[in-house]
């Protein structure tokens, strides 16, 4: 109860949310996984492709309502996060208008990644300290239950081993609230927040190179190669991949 109430005060409204839904997908073990990039990089592929076969202003269509986008449809599994759509159109968005040169496109997508990044800490912050506060809060409990028992010792020595036990009993529950589970829950969010930067910044790199003109699937290349080796299909399977979902097969 303590910790809850140190969670709840130490937490803006909007870190709490944060905190929660990051303790929830820690849980469910919701990594970025090899499926979730082929989404992503067969999206992109069509994507580039329409821009190259009918002009970039073909694209406005799909990033201003993503939701009702033929190409987003068809992976349900991309359209889902809603903040890689959103990073996604934000990335496209300036290249359709013309509003930018395709070198000042890379800093502006490295700023929406930091600016994420940043967000993300919050949750890990919060949990730190609840971790951190844990054992001190167990402490308390036991110097309470040590109260507790010098007002029985009248009592008889039952009565005192019951309440000394008890004591002991917060102590190991806050050391093993801390160590057992709060701190290993935060590194688990800080290790999905590093993976799913990963991902953005590899979706960054390939809308990169397709503003600086690359081929799209040169585009998508020099995404892969950034990535480990166990998350993408080597680059004749991925080209295969690419090509039969532009052809729907």
């Amino acid at each position: 109860g303590v910790a809850l109430g140190v969670l709840v005060v130490a937490s803006p409204s909007k870190t709490l949310k944060a905190t929660i839904h990051a303790a929830m997908v820690a849980l469910k073990g919701a990594l970025p996984g090899k499926e979730d990039y082929m989404d992503m990089f067969k999206v992109l592929y069509e994507l580039f492709m329409t821009g190259k076969k009918s002009g970039l202003i073909a694209l406005d269509e799909h990033v201003s309502d993503p939701n009702a986008s033929s190409i987003f449809q068809k992976y349900p599994g991309f359209l889902k996060h809603k903040e890689r759509v959103e990073f996604l159109c934000n990335g496209l968005k300036p290249i359709i208008d013309g509003k930018i040169k395709p070198d000042q496109l890379e800093p502006l997508l490295e700023a929406e990644i930091k600016t994420r990044e940043e967000e993300s800490h919050g949750p890990i912050t919060v949990l730190m300290l609840v971790g951190d506060s844990l054992p001190g809060i167990g402490i308390v409990a036991a110097v309470l239950g040590i109260i507790n028992t010098m007002a029985a010792i009248a009592e008889g020595p039952e009565a005192v081993g019951e309440k000394v036990a008890a004591a002991l009993t917060g102590t190991f529950l806050g050391i093993l609230g801390a160590y057992g589970f709060i701190n290993p829950l935060t590194n688990r969010i800080r290790f999905n927040d590093e993976m799913e930067v990963k991902f953005y910044a590899c979706m960054a790199k390939a809308i990169s190179a397709f503003a600086h003109g690359l081929a799209p699937i040169m585009a998508i290349e020099s995404a892969r190669r950034s990535l480990d080796p166990s998350l993408v299909p080597g680059p004749d399977e991925m080209e295969t991949q690419l090509k039969k979902a532009l052809s729907g097969r």
